[in-house]
Formats: structure tokens, sequence, C-alpha cells
């Protein structure tokens, strides 16, 4: 069974920036996994909200809907606090993603780059360094050994993708992003990948923008291949499966 998982710092991460992979991806038979740090409990948009813990509640039935339109298999919010995972115990929260790596077994791992994505957002640069970490250590049985059973083995990831982006958003802070070495086609899950971020319905004062940036970006979502267990020089890729074996190496 081939599997991908994409680790987010907030609900509409996994519509935002890795929809239409998701998407595409579900429909060829891969089964997907999105682990969601925070339940975006601080963000600026509040939906009516009247504090974080409703905020909370409210974005985690937004990001159950919007996994169910992305047809995700698994979907996950953790209880990490939003706007602060660069406060956090690295060693605490990279081992909580290497016991999810180890249970669902992925060959494929997505998530942002450590610039932070297109918005260069501190938890989205967070939610890169404690994946980039979970990727190399999950396959090692040196590290977290306590989590180690019959039932629950060291597995080592495949291959790991950062997001990038040919554009960024207007009126941020300057954004370096890592070359796009993978050029997903999303053509026909685009107004799908849309509707999956309206799901976020907390977050309406973002509709319009995002849809004019995902309309600008010529229906597809770039990655850059950050680490991959067969050796080589990066070339262009149009299949994040690409060289992926069916069984771990």
């Amino acid at each position: 069974m081939r599997r991908m998982m994409v680790v987010t710092a907030h609900p509409d991460d996994e519509a935002s920036s890795f929809g239409g992979s998701l998407l595409l991806y579900s429909e060829r038979g891969v089964e997907t996994c999105v682990i969601c740090l925070t339940p975006g409990q601080a963000a600026t948009h509040r939906g009516g909200a009247r504090n974080d813990r409703e905020l909370g509640a409210l974005r985690r039935e937004e990001f159950a809907a919007a996994c169910k339109i992305l047809k995700v298999a698994r979907g996950t919010v953790l209880d990490y606090p939003d706007g602060q995972l660069h406060r956090l115990d690295l060693q605490r929260v990279v081992s909580d993603l290497t016991l999810h790596i180890r249970d669902f077994r992925p060959q494929i791992l997505l998530t942002f780059d450590p610039a932070g994505g297109a918005t260069g957002h501190t938890d989205h640069s967070m939610a890169s360094v404690f994946a980039t970490l979970a990727f190399h250590w999950a396959g090692r049985s040196n590290r977290f050994p306590d989590q180690l059973s019959d039932s629950l083995v060291a597995h080592r990831v495949q291959k790991l993708y950062y997001a990038s982006s040919n554009s960024v958003l207007p009126g941020r802070q300057p954004v370096t992003m890592a070359p796009g070495t993978a050029h997903i086609e999303i053509g026909k899950f685009l107004e799908t990948k849309i509707e999956a971020f309206r799901a976020h319905a907390s977050q309406q004062p973002l509709w319009a923008l995002f849809e004019e940036y995902e309309r600008k970006g010529e229906s597809q979502e770039r990655f850059h291949l950050a680490a991959a267990v067969k050796r080589g020089p990066i070339v262009p890729e149009d299949d994040l499966f690409a060289g992926v074996n069916e069984e771990t190496p």
C-alpha cells in the first residue's frame, strides 16, 4: 500500500498548500494522512468564537470537513499551542511526529520548507524543522527506542518534500523558498481544492485572497525534494512517488 503523510501547522494548511496533491494521490489509490500540529486557536480571524477554546474546537470541525473533501484517510489535529511552536521542547514534538510516522509508515512525507512557505509563518517554519527531524529519526532504532515494540518498529520514509512556490503573498516579510523540483499538475482538482479551503468558514476573510493566489498558480503544486533514500542527482519530477519502492528499503 502506498502511503503519503503531510505535516502542517494549522487547520487550512492542508488545503492551501497540499490540497491538490492530497486529492490527486487519493484518486490514485494512495492512503493519505495529515498531521496538524495545532488547532489554530490563535488565528486573527475568529469566526464568531468567543475565546481560544471555542475557536480551536470550531477549527477542528472545519479541518475534518476539509479532509473529507480532500479524501484524506487519516486526519489528526494535535494540541500544541498555535503561534508558539518556536517555544516548544524540540524533542517532545519530534518524538510525537516520529511515533505517527512509525505507526502510519508512509513512503512520502510532505511539509513546509524552513522559510515558512509563502506566508513565512513561524509555525510553518517550525513544522518543517520538526517534520524534517522526524523524517530522519523515525528510521533509526536508537531514536526514541521506548516507542519500539513487536507491533511498532522503526520506519524509514523514502522521500521528503518541502512545499514551494513561484510567488509570495504581497505585503509580507521577504521569503526565500527552496526551488521547486517536482511540479504536480492539479488542474482537474483545483475547484475541489478551493472548496476544501472554503470548508474553513472561520477563515472566510481569506477566501478571496486564497482563490486569487491559486488561480495564478498555473494549476500546479510545487515541491522541493529535500531528502531521499535513493541517492543520485535531483531531476525534475511530475510524480512524487517516482523511484519509490513498494517495500520499505
